[in-house]
């Protein structure tokens, strides 16, 4: 026999501690804001150099997932 669990709650720990910011009541990591930043910031710079949006929104995203893990595998030593 099987179970639904949905009304459990589950607390995820981690073993190191994960800088989180408190954003409309949701706690975000912080990687995570700081990778939609940088995507931001190359989105508009690819745009205004290129004029082209599906470079900009490609290149955008691209370097949104590369600075996202390597943010959330490297952490910065504090």
């Amino acid at each position: 026999m099987t179970t639904h669990d949905a009304g459990m709650r589950r607390d995820v720990r981690r073993s190191d501690l994960v800088r989180t910011v408190d954003l409309a009541g949701t706690e975000w990591p912080l990687y995570k804001l700081e990778a939609l930043a940088v995507a931001l910031l190359v989105f508009a710079t690819i745009l205004v150099i290129t004029q082209t949006l599906q470079a900009a929104v490609l290149t955008a995203a691209a370097v949104a997932v590369v600075v996202w893990w390597a943010r959330r595998l490297f952490p910065p030593r504090t």
